[in-house]
C-alpha cells in the first residue's frame, strides 16, 4: 500500500497566507512585491479563448510579469473579493468574483472566479485560473 505524503496544519496555514500575501501585493499594485512569492520557474495558466489577451500559458516569472502588464492595460477592477480558500496539501484553492471594466471599451464585466495554485518550498510553482471568461471577452469587444 502506497503512503500519501503528510502535511502539517501548519504548512496548510502557511500556504494559504502565502497566497493571500500575493493578493495584497496584487491590490496594492506591487507586481515585484507578488512575483517575489513565485518560483522562476512559474507555470502560469488563465483558461480562456483566443479571444481573450490574457488567456494561455505562461512560463517564468517575466512571463508572469508581462501578464500583469496586459491586465493593467485592458482591464481596472472595481471589486476583487476572494469568499474562500480551500487547502490540502501544496495545492490552495481560492474562490471569490471580481468586476470592473475593459479600459478599451469601457464595457462593465462580473464575474466568480476559482484560483488553483501549488506550493513548493514556500513559493507558489503553479497557478490556474478558472472564470467566465465570455464575460471578459465581451467585454473587451
Amino acid at each position: 500500500m502506497e503512503t500519501q505524503p503528510t502535511t502539517s496544519a501548519t504548512s496548510i496555514e502557511e500556504n494559504i497566507n502565502l497566497v493571500k500575501s500575493t493578493y495584497d501585493c496584487f491590490f496594492r499594485g506591487d507586481i515585484e512585491g507578488l512575483l517575489d512569492h513565485h518560483t522562476e520557474d512559474i507555470d502560469w495558466e488563465v483558461y480562456g479563448p483566443e479571444e481573450l489577451p490574457t488567456a494561455g500559458l505562461r512560463q517564468g516569472k517575466p512571463a508572469v510579469q508581462h501578464f500583469f502588464g496586459q491586465v493593467n492595460e485592458l482591464l481596472h477592477f472595481d471589486k476583487f473579493e476572494v469568499q474562500q480558500y480551500v487547502a490540502q496539501g501544496d495545492a490552495v484553492v481560492s474562490l471569490g468574483e471580481y468586476s470592473g471594466k475593459s479600459n478599451t471599451t469601457g464595457k462593465s464585466f462580473s464575474c466568480h472566479f476559482a484560483h488553483v495554485v501549488t506550493v513548493r518550498d514556500g513559493k507558489i510553482s503553479r497557478f490556474r485560473e478558472f472564470t467566465d471568461t465570455a464575460a471578459a471577452v465581451a467585454a473587451m469587444n
